[in-house]
């Protein structure tokens, strides 16, 4: 049986202050939200609220080390509902702080107990790329397993997602690339994997359309025509979060997971990275079904013939996001055939949404290859 849902709350604002007036945080909430984030839009406006930047507990993406650092500072205190305002990090980090129980974080994520939740939890991103406002995973790297993984539970669906196009206005030009092209892998992958329905199928393609015109308008018009359509990059990337929310995402992020706990690659630009390799190995072992109807389909959003229509899609993602063969993160020939174990035995829960079957020598290939790569 295949089912759809989309659990929660979804507000569209326009400004900050409206969000702020609506939902007033307040003395009894713990709100996230990096030091920037509260510079520019949040000064003085959160009231007795407390307030928690995870980049004080650790740099780069999220990690158990970060989590159980928070929990310390915490130190017991109680709390009423759990805001998050700011990017994926931000957002997987606060869905756990909703639960009546995460630490040993490592073990929460083993499932060694169940995830409960305790608070009403409100997430409000910053960035156009993860659709976690409106998912119920939560990705962290787990520094004792020495990979990323996700937690899957009902228990981490927000209350409300709330959309506020205004808090897009000033990301670096790498933090839009990459979080726009990680929305666009999530409707892809979400559009091929197996879980799929016409109901999430639907939310994949309008996220699609969107994320591919905004690059070609960005193209061809650069940071202003990225500012006019800010909120359709914001909607773009909620539609791709209800899509995998429900399909599942696969190889492309199986495969990414390695790379960004070992090197530190943002998850987006990790993801790219992974992207053609992987649907050029889809396509090697069966072309047909939604592999061949999402080729077409790109084919006629760009303009172009079958065959010249993923290679052109991956230059202008390059344009959008340069990225570099693995060689130029750092990574070491002699990693490869670790990150294939790590994705062979700890990724089952992506691997099994792939469009085809990819096997351990499949992934080393891919590997291998994207290693090579000049």
């Amino acid at each position: 049986m295949k089912t759809f849902q989309v659990v929660p709350e979804i507000c569209m604002l326009s400004t900050v202050d409206e969000f702020l007036k609506e939902f007033a945080p307040g003395e009894n909430d713990l709100v996230f939200a990096s030091r920037g984030t509260q510079k520019r839009h949040l000064g003085g406006k959160l009231g007795a609220a407390t307030v928690i930047d995870y980049r004080e507990y650790g740099q780069g993406e999220p990690t158990d080390l970060m989590v159980e650092g928070i929990v310390a500072a915490l130190g017991g205190k109680t709390y009423d509902r759990v805001f998050a305002i700011g990017g994926g990090t931000i957002l997987d980090v606060a869905k756990l702080f909703a639960l009546e129980q995460l630490s040993p974080v490592t073990d929460l994520y083993q499932k060694k107990f169940p995830a409960k939740k305790a608070h009403p939890l409100i997430l409000v991103p910053t960035t156009c790329g993860t659709g976690s406002e409106v998912t119920n995973i939560s990705i962290l790297e787990l520094t004792k397993l020495g990979t990323k993984m996700g937690l899957a539970d009902a228990a981490l669906y927000a209350d409300q997602a709330v959309l506020v196009p205004e808090l897009l206005k000033g990301l670096p030009d790498r933090v839009f690339g990459a979080s726009a092209i990680d929305a666009l892998i999530h409707s892809v992958e979400s559009y091929t994997s197996p879980k799929s329905t016409p109901f999430s199928r639907t939310f994949s393609l309008r996220a699609m359309d969107a994320i591919i015109a905004g690059f070609l308008a960005i193209e061809k018009d650069g940071l202003a025509a990225r500012e006019a359509r800010q909120g359709t990059f914001l909607l773009a990337s909620t539609y791709a979060g209800i899509a995998f929310g429900n399909a599942g995402c696969a190889a492309v992020h199986a495969l990414s997971y390695p790379l960004g706990a070992a090197q530190h690659v943002p998850h987006g630009e990790a993801n790219a990275v992974m992207f053609a390799a992987v649907y050029e190995a889809y396509k090697k072992k069966r072309y047909d079904g939604r592999l061949a109807e999402l080729m077409q389909h790109i084919t006629t959003l760009l303009g172009t013939s079958e065959d010249d229509a993923f290679p052109q899609l991956m230059a202008l993602l390059d344009k959008i996001l340069p990225k570099k063969p693995l060689a130029g993160y750092g990574v070491k020939e002699a990693d490869l055939k670790d990150y294939t174990d790590i994705v062979m035995t700890k990724q089952g829960r992506l691997m099994a949404n792939n469009y085809v079957e990819l096997t351990e020598d499949d992934v080393l290939g891919i590997y291998q290859k994207l290693y090579h790569q000049s």
